[in-house]
């Protein structure tokens, strides 16, 4: 069964058709860079442009970098504030020519997808995705079922919001070494854990990757630690499922 999936992120749009027997992408996924400023038109035209490049006409999953609650927008910390409020299935499946449209947010719809396929097959205790980009998104299971739409890539870190502090873009704006940047994410994971006290962190976002060089770095974290399978895709086959009722 195939479906299509569209992650939309503060600084790319991606998708492609996911084969959903597999967790995979059947095409090498299309990307168009998020405009700025990302107002809700300007970036539906972006998902319009990378199910157009596809020719595809069936139902469509997408993900959004913020709150989603019956598939409106009710924060939106990495885009524009004008997404607050906004309808996005009513507006994406519009543009799309009234295709049916399933959005969530984009962590939970990674950690759906790792859930099923990736490093949280079979683990039924608390596990916790972290993606790693523009901001740092979470996605939150116990015994196997998501807690939606956690935001703990907004928790207070030493004054600061931890995304702020420990995304991948505050490593590559403030031009951090690996060395210097996993000492942040170490300190963000520990925050973490305190609270959740989770048996399984998945780190996911671009920078999954390039895990081999940091992920070595960090320590006295009780949890395992390990980089998501999907990589940056999750997001993709994760909004595919929600498409297809399966997430």
């Amino acid at each position: 069964m195939q479906i299509f999936g569209v992650d939309i992120g503060g600084s790319g749009i991606k998708g492609a058709p996911v084969d959903l027997d597999r967790g995979d992408l059947t095409a090498e996924r299309h990307k168009v860079l998020t405009p700025h400023p990302a107002t809700p038109d300007a970036v539906v035209g972006g998902v319009r442009e990378v199910v157009d490049h596809f020719g595809w006409s069936g139902p469509v999953g997408a993900t959004f970098p913020g709150v989603i609650t019956d598939g409106t927008a009710r924060t939106a910390a990495n885009v524009d504030k004008s997404w607050i409020g906004t309808d996005i299935q009513s507006l994406v499946s519009a543009r799309l020519g009234g295709v049916p449209v399933t959005v969530l947010n984009d962590a939970d719809a990674a950690g759906v997808a790792e859930m099923h396929f990736g490093a949280g097959v079979g683990r039924t205790g608390t596990v916790i995705l972290l993606t790693f980009g523009t901001g740092i998104g979470s996605a939150l299971f116990t015994g196997g079922r998501l807690v939606p739409n956690t935001e703990l890539g907004h928790l207070e870190l030493h004054g600061h919001d931890a995304e702020k502090r420990a995304s991948s873009k505050a490593r590559e704006d403030e031009d951090l070494s690996w060395e210097h940047w996993a000492r942040r994410v170490q300190k963000y994971l520990a925050h973490v854990e305190m609270l959740v006290s989770p048996e399984l962190f998945i780190i996911g976002g671009g920078v999954s990757r390039k895990a081999h060089k940091f992920l070595p770095l960090i320590e006295g974290i009780r949890a395992e630690v390990v980089p998501a399978q999907l990589q940056n895709n999750a997001g993709i086959v994760g909004a595919a499922m929600a498409a297809a009722g399966k997430a």
